[in-house]
């Protein structure tokens, strides 16, 4: 008998488009990475799944509640989720799957009562810069999308070309621009496709597509 296709996914392990959480201590925690998950192309939470890719279990309907929560008062705009219950072995594993969001960019609230956007980079769901979220509200139409190709922009490009990739602080003092003016230069180039913004724990960088 095959196994099940659920199962199979587990053993593949975490990816862009899969979290696996062991329970669920706080609504503001899930909430980073529904929100991850929507900024993205959509994902899935297997709740009662170690990181090892082992079955705990969980109780499910604790574990749905605080879901349902984090959805709907952890993540703006308000997120639909789908929840699905399996059974493995006597083991309960949720499995929440939320759709790329259409109203990019979404937020999460932190234990703080702050709200912020978060990306989803490889299996991690990481805080976006201020380019990022910029660009998400620009390709969602929420910003101006034209672009105007000057010789600044062509500048940009050939250093980019010639360093392969760079940090903000120094294509700014390369082209000895502002920050500001730096941010909305990447965020069109970004938003048009022809730089590609690379998001890490520590540090951003930038590549031509």
């Amino acid at each position: 008998m095959a196994p099940h296709p659920l199962l199979l996914r587990i053993a593949n392990g975490e990816n862009e488009v899969l979290d696996f959480k062991k329970t669920i201590s706080s609504a503001s925690k899930i909430a980073k990475t529904m929100s991850a998950f929507a900024n993205h192309k959509g994902g899935t939470l297997l709740v009662g799944v170690n990181d090892n890719k082992t079955i705990s279990g969980v109780r499910s309907e604790e574990e749905k509640y605080m879901l349902e929560m984090a959805a709907e008062f952890y993540v703006k705009p308000k997120i639909n989720l789908t929840i699905t219950e399996w059974e493995f072995g006597g083991k309960v594993v949720l499995e929440a799957i939320i759709a790329e969001g259409l109203d990019k960019p979404y937020y999460a609230k932190d234990e703080d009562g702050k709200w912020w956007a978060h990306i989803r980079v490889k299996d991690q769901s990481l805080l976006a810069s201020k380019i990022v979220v910029d660009v998400l509200k620009r390709n969602s139409g929420k910003g101006q999308n034209v672009i105007q190709y000057t010789d600044l922009e062509r500048s940009a490009l050939k250093y980019l070309e010639a360093t392969e990739k760079v940090a903000l602080k120094d294509l700014c003092k390369h082209l000895n621009i502002s920050r500001w003016r730096g941010q909305k230069m990447l965020v069109a180039l970004v938003s048009a496709g022809v730089v590609r913004s690379h998001t890490t724990e520590k540090t951003e960088y930038f590549t031509l597509s």
